[in-house]
């Protein structure tokens, strides 16, 4: 039987500071335009978190299941590569986490609109049931669009508009279309991470079948799609602030793009797949600085 410490490497710990990035940024944003709610905080948090989790825990299931993971991967071994956690526990766990996240998304859609909206929060009803969906979809069962290169376009949507947009939105409860703009640029870096990954394990995945954009792209062209993310990234932001300036703390996120600048540089100069996965790490890092000075910032 599993272990709690299993557990908690199969949830893959330094994920997370990437998942609540949006959410942080979306809500910066909220404490700015004076909409912020303690309880609507806490909950977009605890959904976010447990997405991220049940996403894990998925991939894990779906890769095994597949044979993706094997003795050819490049990244550090998963629980049911090893053997930690048998496929049924894993099951059960997505499951659980599964229901848990609901409830979550559930608590938070009726604190956010209660009866104010039904039609906004059925919207939000449907995108937290596709959220939950997607997280499973990418590698369970015979459709598994990360297997089909699709994955880069739902990481852009949920950790990106949905994850900055959709939060900010929970608040305010009105349009703002400069909001799409910070949006985009957390959906370019999520991808950013995606591509990170699928870069390392290339080789892996096509043996597999994994047909991943990388895979289809090759490993050039995925380099300059690399650099194409990180700079559409920055431009995103940076606009965003020429329309919404107050004031220099808005421009206090500038010193988070010092790592990923030099990140991008060794990713574009590298030839050995095997040292791009200490990047994961610092472009994870750097997404989550940047989405945290850019919070301070809004915030000032």
């Amino acid at each position: 039987m599993a272990t709690i410490d299993t557990w908690v490497s199969a949830a893959r710990l330094r994920t997370l500071p990437l998942s609540v990035s949006g959410i942080l940024v979306g809500s910066s944003i909220a404490v700015a335009h004076d909409v912020f709610n303690t309880v609507i905080f806490a909950l977009a948090l605890a959904t976010t978190l447990g997405l991220q989790i049940l996403s894990n825990f998925a991939n894990d299931y779906g890769d095994f299941v597949k044979g993706t993971d094997n003795e050819d991967r490049v990244g550090p071994q998963r629980a049911l590569q090893s053997g930690m956690i048998t496929r049924k526990e894993m099951f059960w766990g997505m499951l659980g986490t599964g229901i848990i996240t609901f409830f979550f998304a559930v608590t938070l859609i009726y604190i956010a609109f209660g009866t104010r909206s039904l039609f906004y929060g059925i919207v939000f009803l449907l995108l937290g049931i596709a959220a939950i969906a997607a997280a499973v979809k990418y590698t369970v069962g015979d459709s598994a669009y990360g297997y089909r290169g699709l994955g880069d376009v739902f990481v852009f949507l949920f950790f990106g508009i949905v994850a900055v947009y959709g939060s900010y939105f929970l608040y305010a409860l009105e349009w703002d279309w400069r909001v799409f703009l910070p949006a985009a640029t957390f959906g370019f870096l999520s991808s950013g991470v995606l591509n990170l990954n699928n870069m390392r394990d290339r080789a892996a995945d096509a043996k597999a079948g994994k047909n991943t954009l990388v895979v289809k792209m090759g490993a050039a062209r995925a380099k300059q799609y690399h650099y194409f993310l990180l700079l559409a990234a920055f431009s995103c932001i940076i606009l965003y602030s020429a329309f919404s300036f107050t004031g220099m703390d808005d421009l206090l996120y500038l010193i988070a793009f010092v790592p990923l600048l030099l990140h991008l540089k060794r990713v574009m100069e590298n030839s050995n797949p095997v040292l791009l996965d200490p990047e994961l790490k610092t472009l994870a890092l750097g997404t989550f600085l940047l989405a945290v000075l850019f919070g301070i910032g809004q915030i000032l």
